[in-house]
């Protein structure tokens, strides 16, 4: 697998700065957003597509495809993986998308505007599209086989994986899988101030806190992750006996509609994913929340949790690290889903950053401040997409 966030690109500084508690939220450096009543975001830092992709390519893509393109090669090295050496149509790839290409689309409005439609690239026709990462990864990297796109905002990298899942259960050999969002742009920044759960504080330290007694919003943020998905002998047989870990359960509901008076359907999600993998819950060692850094939404996945675990002796501890990267959209999920597979691999809970005064009437064990050691065998990911799509995955650590 791979990641490309805030935090870093790549897996070794991601997790390095993941584990020390920081911080990838600041001031907009994209675009002036002095205007905009929200002005921090979750910037992927020193990307420059010209150092990892063919010239070609740049013109005809957006820049979450650009991070998605290299976030696939990364992921596929670290796995292992020489395309060209497999079956085109025994490779496949399922990804999630929020946006679709925001900055290239605004790019080419600005150019209808202003120059007329003679000079509006040909690429808009699908720089622009939900499915873009898909295509572009598959045509890429010669990947023929089962494809597709997510689009359930949060919730969609697990999505993305679950499909993934799908595909390998029904004997494709390999599914590139994921979730890459970026539309720090002003015009993909419009469309997300419409969100009435945006933070409009101006400190990168308290403008995300889930969980916490000042939670006040979320910060948008751009990058995700990109993950290799296959059955274990199905890798046996080209020489790879290792891996970070094992999708074991998954499950999606959707919420009711709002003001119905009916439960939300999280807590009934994660029963599901455990019942699918065929475990307990005190067979759980820690869960990545969703975390939407408001009082409301915080409240109802508090509430989800400490039902679908209440069988459980102690609390299981609880953490958010999106909170230093701001919610990346459909590649907020898939960087929990990598996330969690790093700390089952290493034994250690990543912190909740920025948080230090959790709120008491969760009853939550959040880990916050430092990072914690603890034996970790299973976790359970957690992801809410706006609009009432809920996603749970469990993951077990390779043996």
């Amino acid at each position: 697998m791979s990641i490309v966030a805030p935090t870093g690109l790549g897996i070794a500084d991601y997790w390095k700065a993941t584990v020390a508690g920081e911080n990838g939220i600041g001031p907009i450096s994209a675009f002036d957003a002095s205007a905009y009543p929200s002005r921090l975001a979750g910037e992927v830092p020193g990307f420059d597509p010209k150092s990892h992709l063919p010239g070609r390519l740049i013109p005809q893509t957006d820049r979450l495809t650009q991070l998605a393109l290299v976030a696939a090669d990364w992921a596929l090295a670290d796995a292992e993986v020489e395309p060209s050496e497999l079956s085109e149509f025994d490779m496949g790839v399922v990804t999630a998308s929020a946006s679709g290409g925001f900055e290239f689309g605004q790019r080419e409005l600005e150019k209808l505007w202003s120059k007329g439609p003679e000079h509006v690239s040909a690429y808009q026709s699908f720089a622009w599209f939900y499915a873009v990462n898909s295509g572009q990864i598959s045509i890429r990297n010669g990947m023929r086989g089962p494809g597709g796109v997510l689009v359930t905002e949060q919730a969609g990298g697990l999505d993305a994986a679950a499909q993934a899942r799908r595909h390998v259960r029904n004997g494709v050999g390999l599914v590139l899988t994921g979730g890459v969002d970026a539309s720090l742009c002003p015009w993909g920044w419009v469309a997300q101030s419409t969100r009435e759960d945006l933070s409009t504080c101006e400190s990168p330290d308290a403008a995300y806190l889930p969980f916490d007694e000042n939670a006040c919003g979320y910060v948008p943020g751009e990058g995700g992750a990109i993950l290799v998905l296959e059955d274990a002998d199905t890798a046996a047989e080209r020489g790879l006996n290792r891996s970070y870990g094992t999708i074991a359960g998954y499950a999606a509901t959707f919420d009711p509609k709002p003001g119905s008076g009916r439960e939300p359907g999280l807590r009934r999600c994660v029963e599901q994913a455990l019942a699918d993998a065929g475990i307990a819950a005190d067979e759980v060692d820690v869960v990545f929340a969703d975390g939407a850094g408001t009082p409301e939404a915080d409240r109802q996945e508090a509430e989800a949790i400490a039902a679908a675990f209440r069988t459980r002796a102690t609390p299981v501890p609880v953490t958010a690290p999106k909170s230093a990267t701001g919610r990346l959209y459909s590649g907020g999920s898939a960087v929990d889903l990598a996330t969690a597979l790093l700390a089952l691999r290493d034994g250690v809970i990543p912190p909740t950053v920025n948080v230090r005064r959790p709120a008491p009437e969760y009853g939550m064990d959040l880990v916050v401040g430092d990072a914690r050691e603890a034996e970790l065998d299973t976790a359970v990911v957690l992801a809410r997409g706006h609009g009432g799509f809920n996603s749970a995955m469990v993951v077990r650590r390779a043996d």
